[in-house]
């Protein structure tokens, strides 16, 4: 232990946790480079100790003995190891109804749309319950399980694509919807699933899922599409990335439709390409006729 001269005071010894496998800056730095030239993700500087934890566990499963192996072995082009690099530094973090003033918003729209079919793209599906409450939102407007309504629900993470395409979850993530939602939506688990409820199959067939990068170079999404909704994923992106994707996003979007962002994200760097509405809800900046204004509506 070491005496601060002078104060009287013994300092604490400094500890420093050890770990299966040496990390340097160097390797937490190609870390960053390679997420973000892969899939457009910037990594905080404060990010490295969960870097760590997550890849240590791909060291261990691949046999590896150093991150800069494990590092080498990706950039010989593994796409197997790319796309399980991608899962593991990606966050899900997703509820039913998440951000619920959008919901309201989100009926209104459809309501008054006629009765054409109506295309929605959830661009960050994660593990469902986003695309599901927007099927939930769908039926309840229409009065109907089979509205004539499409949702396109996409997401970079294969694994938890695989969760949402199931529609199983424990009961605690559906513990604070209302009764009446539970009754029309899921189905109760019994035996080995007890514990657990599942999308009703009608509310299933509204969606298609499937893998989709927003950095990749040329989409080939067919547009266009009602609504988008692509929430709390661009905080992840630096604000040249933002804008690279807006303007792709922008072409699919139709004339009159709406474009949902998570409550912390702001365009006005992309003022350009997208028009707020308030409450983090867009519309496109080339709009023609008069713009909505969302700001005063009732939470």
């Amino acid at each position: 232990m070491a005496m601060t001269p002078g104060s009287g005071r013994v300092d604490a010894p400094t500890i420093t946790p050890q770990r299966e496998f040496h990390f340097t800056q160097e390797n937490f730095d190609r870390v960053r480079k390679l997420i973000y030239d892969h899939a457009g993700i910037s990594l905080a500087p404060i990010k490295r100790d969960m870097v760590y934890s997550r890849l240590a566990r791909r060291l261990r499963a691949l046999g590896l003995t150093s991150f800069g192996d494990y590092l080498a072995h990706l950039e010989k082009g593994d796409e197997k190891e790319w796309e399980i690099f991608v899962n593991s530094l990606t966050t899900n973090l997703t509820s039913f109804f998440r951000e619920n003033h959008h919901f309201p918003i989100l009926a209104d729209y459809l309501a008054g749309l006629s009765s054409r079919p109506i295309r929605i793209w959830c661009s960050a599906a994660s593990t469902g319950e986003e695309p599901y409450s927007l099927a939930i939102t769908a039926c309840e407007v229409f009065g109907s399980v089979t509205p004539p309504v499409t949702i396109l629900a996409t997401d970079i993470d294969t694994n938890v694509l695989a969760t949402a395409a199931r529609g199983v979850y424990p009961e605690e993530r559906v513990e604070k919807l209302d009764a009446e939602r539970l009754r029309r939506f899921f189905l109760k688990g019994s035996g080995k699933q007890e514990g657990y409820v599942r999308v009703r199959p009608e509310l299933q067939k509204l969606i298609t899922f499937s893998r989709f990068n927003l950095l990749d170079v040329r989409w080939s999404m067919p547009g266009p599409f009602d609504v988008m909704f692509c929430r709390n994923v661009m905080i992840y992106f630096d604000k040249d990335t933002q804008y690279q994707i807006l303007k792709k996003f922008v072409p699919l979007l139709r004339d009159d439709g709406l474009f949902f962002a998570g409550h912390s994200e702001s365009f006005l760097h992309a003022a350009d390409l997208m028009r707020s509405l308030g409450r983090t809800v867009y519309e496109r900046a080339d709009r023609k006729g008069p713009s909505r204004d969302m700001r005063h509506r009732p939470a």
